[in-house]
């Protein structure tokens, strides 16, 4: 029955652009899969693997720049920054886990907040390669909406696939020995830094895979944007905290729900409200947040059945 819901929904995402013609709920949707796509990635590290990052803005970034780079500096399409992307965050993300790796908790989770931080200045004063605050500038490939959806749609699909697969495989269960007690698998026998560092690159992967694409997509970037603390690392960590962390779907919905809320907030509310009120999505965030935290400690899918039966009370 599971099985036949995902084939069913599946299909509405495939034929959704073609029953809704609109740019603007196309748009909408495009970035609500990359957004899926990025918590799906940080889920398996922090969710899975119980390593919370603060820094996948490092990884997005990177796959952003990569793309940038190729287009702006080489003159090869940026298409190419959607194969090497993902590799080029997987490097920086090898030098992250040798360094911030040496920690545990916390002091991980800060690391990797400096580190993106660290990385954020370097790209804006290295003028000569990034041209810093200035940006790239690129042509959009596609004039319509249309291509950016699927392959958005097959990034996102890819990433859930792959985590999913991986997490029933002997990987997934020394993930969650190194979640629940490290100490206690690193007792059993378990190398523990070298699959941390795993589940790391391959989050990375997605991530910088995501980052790329919103290269293509969007036809501009600084390091305001793809470095930014709140608008990638902190809007990751929401996307999976609201959708419900270590659950299979949790980033998803998360991300959908995310995706809603600020876009309601950023045209506030379909300009019923006063313009400072589109100022005030990330008060809302927050709201939010505490709310889940106090009342959906699993997020939306983790606490699904508290949700239905609240449902089921006011019928």
């Amino acid at each position: 029955m599971k099985s036949v819901k995902i084939i069913l929904l599946a299909i509405f995402f495939v034929i959704f652009p073609l029953i809704v013609r609109s740019d603007y709920y196309l748009h909408l949707m495009i970035i609500a899969f990359m957004w899926v796509t990025i918590g799906t990635a940080w889920n398996l590290l922090a969710g899975y693997t119980g390593q919370v990052s603060f820094g996948h803005a490092i990884f997005f970034g990177t796959g952003a720049y990569t793309a940038g780079l190729l287009a702006s500096k080489l003159y090869i399409s940026a298409w190419w920054g959607m194969l090497l992307g993902g590799p080029c965050a997987m490097l920086i993300a090898a030098f992250v886990g040798w360094v911030c790796f040496r920690l545990r908790g916390p002091y991980f989770a800060l690391a990797t907040l400096a580190g993106g931080e660290i990385i954020r200045l370097v790209a804006v004063n290295w003028e000569s390669l990034t041209k810093g605050m200035v940006g790239i500038l690129l042509m959009p490939s596609f004039k319509s909406k249309l291509p950016y959806y699927y392959i958005a749609l097959g990034i996102a699909i890819l990433a859930m696939l792959k985590v999913h697969l991986l997490m029933r495989s002997k990987y997934g269960y020394w993930f969650l020995a190194i979640r629940e007690d490290q100490d206690a698998a690193e007792a059993m026998g378990i190398n523990t830094t070298l699959y941390k560092n795993i589940s790391l690159l391959v989050s990375a992967f997605f991530t910088g895979t995501a980052g790329a694409f919103y290269t293509n997509y969007m036809g501009f970037i600084d390091p305001s944007v793809v470095f930014s603390l709140h608008y990638i690392s902190i809007m990751t960590i929401l996307v999976v905290i609201v959708g419900g962390v270590a659950t299979r779907f949790g980033p998803a919905i998360g991300a959908f729900i995310m995706v809603g809320v600020q876009e309601l907030f950023r045209s506030s509310i379909f300009g019923l409200a006063p313009k400072w009120v589109s100022q005030a999505h990330a008060l809302v965030f927050g709201i939010i947040v505490v709310f889940v935290i106090m009342f959906m400690a699993n997020g939306v899918v983790g606490d699904w059945h508290k949700i239905s039966r609240v449902f089921k009370r006011a019928r």
